[in-house]
């Protein structure tokens, strides 16, 4: 696999876009939101990446973080490590299809809930489980072709909402502040770097193109939050309570009504 699938499959392990990054907004306002997209890569994704980097292009294969907890602690950490992993990427990736879910229900209110919304959700999955097993390479540029698709909203409502927008409304903050919601959704949306390195075996030159890969990857997932919140919050003048999952969608309607 070569560097630029394997930059869009990593930003696909953490985020796959902004997504689900309303929440922030909703439980401390937008200047924390804002302060936490710009402050938590250094704290959290940058420090994760560079150690995936590091021991990923030092033991490459298949086995990531398996393999480390093995050879730091023996086989029995290896495999609780795994089972911890497995298990905590189902639960995570169970949540994809329906945050999708809720941002299709913006157009197309039947699945909103009901039958639909499960249909919906199933046929995601299914979806999604046939392109994993075509195979890695096709997988790589699928990714690369769904990223674009995925980002290019955003970019043309920021390019939208540009002159729109009042600074001072990044100062807003909530006044009912949910500081466990708003540190949870930032670890959700930028956390699960290591994953990538159960692909290390099948990359070519790991040691050249993990490291770029991880970095390129860090700042277009940390700059694909950070610029569609302050286009957002800047141009839209919505209570940080509105900011429920979904709520891009609906700043975008509020744009285009201008």
């Amino acid at each position: 696999m070569s560097l630029v699938p394997l930059i869009f499959l990593i930003f696909f392990e953490v985020a796959g876009g902004p997504y689900g990054a309303e929440p922030a907004v909703q439980s401390a306002g937008p200047l924390f939101a804002l302060l936490g997209f710009l402050i938590f890569p250094f704290i959290w994704a940058i420090p994760e990446s560079l150690v995936t980097a590091e021991l990923s292009t030092a033991m490459p294969g298949n086995g990531g973080f398996v393999v480390w907890a093995d050879r730091a602690f023996g086989p029995v950490s290896g495999s609780l490590m795994g089972t911890w992993k497995y298990v905590s990427g189902a639960i995570n990736g169970a949540a994809f299809p329906a945050l999708c879910a809720d941002y299709l229900a913006r157009v197309v209110p039947a699945v909103a809930d009901g039958g639909a919304r499960v249909a919906t959700i199933v046929t995601f999955n299914v979806a999604l489980s046939v392109l994993n097993y075509t195979g890695l390479s096709v997988v790589g540029w699928s990714a690369v072709a769904l990223g674009v698709a995925s980002l290019s909203p955003f970019v043309l409502m920021s390019g939208i909402a540009l002159p729109k927008i009042r600074p001072h409304r990044w100062a807003a903050t909530a006044g009912d502040k949910d500081w466990k919601l708003f540190f949870n959704t930032l670890f959700w949306n930028l956390n699960y770097w290591d994953s990538v390195s159960t692909m290390a075996g099948e990359v070519e030159n790991p040691g050249r193109t993990f490291p770029t890969a991880l970095m390129s990857s860090v700042a277009m997932t940390s700059l694909g939050y950070l610029l569609p919140l302050m286009a957002a919050t800047g141009a839209v003048d919505a209570p940080p309570e509105q900011w429920g999952n979904g709520f891009f969608a609906d700043a975008a309607a509020i744009h285009y009504s201008y």
